[in-house]
């Protein structure tokens, strides 16, 4: 597949945390792999250059579109999609025995099941603009390869992990020693590789990780082997790091310290490791999350629901902790990453007002909220870097992973839920530029209306409705 791309118009892009750049009448060409090969303004010498050399066809953006990096979903139960948005009622671990378990032995069971609830998962991903995903799977092998087939057919980016338990209040769903885990994780990783084997290095979308769900359902010979196993296959590494309360405290019951101590004695915290929530951890374990290079993905809808702290974003940032964002479905229940950048600023700004009515100043110029533009970058650039992507910028070097949003018409009207009264009627400013308010209203208001195209490593994706 020729994946070469040209495209003039306006970009935005946050390369830096909240650093948000909007880049005006820009040229960009990929080459025939999908990789940017040109990203410069359009009336540059080398960007007229660039037109007339190609022989691919420029896609001109209309007024009031602009591409956007897509965004990277850091954690999202894949088989919990089978039950988005029901059973939120219950404390986490009462959660997992009555909803989440049952789903996942439920998709083990039934193959066609599964690729159904995938296909649909996929499609749903490239609706919202999520281009690239880091999924939990099921126990069962071969769902799990129908997970990965799925991603892969669909052209999406997606990292996927078979999931490794062999502790669980299910009996049903576990897996029946270490040894045997340890097993089916190697022969996993294996045969999701091979899926991808014969392709060129480009289209190899998909890649294994593995994954651990967290230390309650796993024992430390587990633990540690895993640990091996990713040292010597140079594996990415998922789990749950101090989400929950009760979880927390299962922990401290059961192994006599935090789970924090357990992923790191067991060589699970490393620079290829993705920990999701975190809420229970402080400054001096972000300064050590840190230095083992380990990356964390914030999901604040489901930490609304199971976790009884809110996740101290500002305080990871500032110890230099890098951060994605999740949608942890279906412990959170919207699969629009959009919606979760939009929590992630509420729930931030409730730290900050919380603080201010404690009595504490920010005489030191800090607080703790942050704006829409550091969560866009979380959203993009921050989850990319997470997982070792050059994705997530336009840059030339990195994969074209991007999304083409549309904010207001041909006649200056807005799209969908956005509203531009200045730009209608008598006297509207004619052929407006994309603005930065414009991209604020896109971000608090816009949906899946606003998105009219998508690519990953340069292939156009299907965007119609189901």
């Amino acid at each position: 597949m020729n994946r070469a791309v040209r495209i003039q118009g306006t970009f935005v892009h946050t390369q830096r945390l909240g650093n948000l750049e909007i880049l005006h009448d820009y040229l960009l060409v990929t080459d025939s792999t999908g990789v940017i090969a040109h990203f410069e303004a359009a009336d540059s010498a080398q960007s007229q250059a660039a037109l007339s050399s190609y022989a691919e066809p420029c896609i001109t953006l209309p007024p009031g579109h602009f591409i956007l990096p897509n965004f990277v979903d850091l954690h999202l139960h894949a088989p919990q999609f089978l039950y988005q948005g029901n059973g939120l009622h219950l404390p986490l671990m009462e959660w997992l025995n009555e909803y989440a378990f049952k789903a996942e032995e439920r998709l083990d069971g039934d193959a066609a099941l599964a690729r159904r609830v995938y296909t649909r998962l996929a499609r749903r991903l490239i609706q919202d603009g999520t281009g690239t995903v880091l999924l939990f799977g099921t126990i069962k092998e071969h769902t799990n390869l129908v997970l990965a087939e799925v991603m892969q057919k669909a052209g999406l980016r997606a990292f996927v992990g078979k999931l490794s338990m062999d502790i669980s209040s299910r009996p049903s769903y576990m897996e029946s020693s270490a040894q045997t885990s340890l097993q089916a994780a190697h022969s996993f990783v294996e045969k999701c590789r091979d899926l991808t084997a014969s392709l060129p290095t480009h289209e190899r979308l998909v890649e294994p990780v593995l994954t651990p769900r967290f230390v309650p359902t796993c024992s430390d010979e587990l633990l540690v082997g895993l640990g091996k196993l990713s040292a010597a296959e140079n594996l990415k590494i998922q789990s749950h790091l101090a989400e929950a309360h009760d979880q927390v405290e299962v922990v401290r019951s059961e192994r006599g310290v935090e789970d924090i101590q357990v992923f790191d004695r067991s060589g699970l915290l490393t620079a290829r490791t993705i920990q999701a929530h975190c809420t229970f951890l402080d400054v001096p374990s972000f300064k050590h999350v840190h230095s083992c290079g380990t990356s964390i993905a914030h999901c604040p809808l489901s930490n609304s629901y199971f976790s009884a702290e809110p996740f101290r974003l500002r305080e990871a940032l500032d110890e230099g902790v890098q951060i994605g964002l999740g949608t942890d479905i279906a412990g959170g229940y919207s699969l629009d990453l959009m919606n979760s950048m939009r929590h992630a600023v509420s729930i931030s700004r409730m730290r900050q007002g919380a603080k201010i009515m404690a009595g504490l100043t920010d005489d030191d110029g800090k607080t703790l909220a942050i704006d829409w533009k550091e969560a866009l970058y979380l959203a993009t650039k921050g989850g990319a870097a997470a997982l070792g992507l050059m994705t997530g910028v336009f840059a030339v070097g990195s994969p074209f992973d991007a999304q083409e949003i549309c904010v207001f018409d041909s006649r200056g009207g807005g799209v969908g839920a956005l509203d531009f009264f200045d730009h209608e009627g008598p006297g509207a400013v004619a052929d407006p530029s994309v603005t930065i308010e414009m991209v604020e209203k896109w971000w608090c208001l816009g949906n899946a209306v606003n998105r009219t195209g998508m690519w990953v490593q340069g292939a156009k994706l299907d965007t119609s409705p189901l």
